[in-house]
């Protein structure tokens, strides 16, 4: 069996072994390794073993998970209402202020 050569002269499996301990050690320079490792450590120490592990790892990592994502769009749909009836009050509270600003002009 003979092995093909890529143009750097290495065979290709040894090409292959190159980009993976490239990639391991990029994550391990960016600390995705000892992220992982901490998150998987906490999980397993866990007494009571989350119902959706997924979450436990997010809500660990500090990203927000599907439940926070729900309340976060309720807030906001509140917020944009209670945003549209203020504008709507500073407009009348405007238009009450110039006719009254014209008024006394007279």
């Amino acid at each position: 069996r003979s092995s093909k050569l890529n143009s750097k002269g290495e065979s290709r499996e040894m090409s292959g072994e190159n980009k993976k301990e490239e990639f391991r050690k990029y994550l391990e320079r960016s600390g995705v390794i000892d992220a992982l490792t901490k998150v998987l450590v906490a999980l397993y120490e866990e007494p009571e073993k989350p119902a959706n592990a997924l979450d436990f790892i997010k809500q660990y990592l500090g990203a927000p998970t599907s439940g926070d994502v729900e309340t976060m769009r309720a807030e906001k749909e509140e917020l944009v209402k209670k945003n549209e009836e203020m504008t709507k009050q500073l407009e009348e509270a405007t238009k009450k202020l110039e006719s009254l600003s014209a008024g006394a002009d007279d």
